[in-house]
């Protein structure tokens, strides 16, 4: 029974493996992994003034070891911590500071420069936002929910303006999730469909009883 619910307790993790150009996908999932494992605080903690344990650091270094190939592996061989570690892909992916300041300064850009074109649908919208605010955190820099979420409703067209004016109005904005604000558009768009094809359907009868 011990060996049963042992087994079920555990979690069976597949490492991703770091290439030349999967760094955002690879250090997304490595984090859930090292969150799950408990050891994430070894990387990025909650207190920077806190001491890290010796056995949390080479657990976190021993899973960092498990997702990247012999040869990078080669460039953290001499690394005391996995924070040093961890900073040699920042800086192998990312480039150097200055490199990562011009990079989010060209993805900031283009987060602000985004709005929704009538050809688009609200997924691919909320796709596209999605992929520009994780790879702007992924280069260091902090992206707050509710930035994203007011930026989410200044890029609607015009046919939104009315639920938007709305959730910014009524709606506790600092507290909702991007998810939530592209629900309430979708429920929106569908009502504006529906309101569409009931007038279409009252023109035509009118139309015909006017042949009539």
């Amino acid at each position: 029974m011990e060996t049963n619910k042992a087994k079920e307790n555990s979690i069976d993790l597949s490492y991703p493996m770091l290439t030349k150009t999967n760094y955002t996908a690879w250090s997304l999932k490595m984090r859930v992994f090292m969150q799950a494992h408990g050891v994430w605080e070894a990387i990025e903690p909650k207190d920077p003034k806190a001491t890290i344990e010796d056995k949390m650091d080479m657990r976190a270094l021993t899973v960092i070891y498990q997702g990247v190939p012999e040869d990078i592996l080669l460039s953290i061989a001499e690394k005391k911590t996995s924070k040093e570690a961890w900073n040699v892909f920042i800086t192998m992916s990312l480039g150097p500071d200055k490199v990562k300041v011009a990079t989010a300064h060209t993805l900031r850009c283009e987060f602000e420069a985004m709005c929704m074109k009538k050809s688009e649908h609200l997924d691919e919208v909320f796709q596209k936002l999605n992929s520009l605010v994780t790879n702007i955190r992924a280069v260091g820099e902090k992206v707050e929910e509710v930035y994203v979420v007011k930026k989410l409703l200044r890029a609607m067209p015009s046919k939104f303006l009315p639920i938007a004016s709305m959730i910014e109005q009524f709606g506790k904005v600092e507290e909702m999730l991007v998810e939530e604000v592209i629900g309430s558009l979708k429920a929106h768009e569908e009502r504006l469909k529906g309101t569409i094809e009931t007038n279409q359907g009252h023109l035509l009868l009118t139309e015909e009883e006017w042949r009539k």
